[in-house]
């Protein structure tokens, strides 16, 4: 059986927050902000270069999540020859970064 006035007394602040605290848990709010912005600006873009003349770089399915492939030369020329024998999503996406690099194979 609920209580008269239990809830008020329950959910009433025993004080309000003085000025002082407000004040800091605003500039502790502020500099969280900031901190956060300046994280995702520096991480924010692609900082890694396109790959040389000759080579490919490409991030397919592996046995335990994402694995970039970047072979240059012969060994792009070879895993292009290689993936074109087989038909599945892996394959398709190696030979698509193949074609776009230009490697004949």
């Amino acid at each position: 059986m609920p209580l008269e006035g239990h809830y008020k007394r329950a959910n009433t602040p025993l004080r309000r927050l003085t000025r002082r605290e407000r004040n800091i848990v605003l500039a502790g709010l502020a500099v969280t902000v900031v901190a956060l912005v300046a994280l995702v600006l520096a991480t924010a873009g692609d900082s890694q270069p396109p790959p040389a003349p000759g080579c490919i770089r490409v991030a397919v399915a592996g046995r335990v999540g994402g694995e970039l492939i970047h072979p240059c030369g012969t060994e792009a020329v070879a895993t292009c020859a290689r993936a074109t024998t087989f038909d599945n999503e892996r394959s398709h996406t190696i030979v698509a970064a193949c074609r776009e690099a230009g490697i004949e194979f």
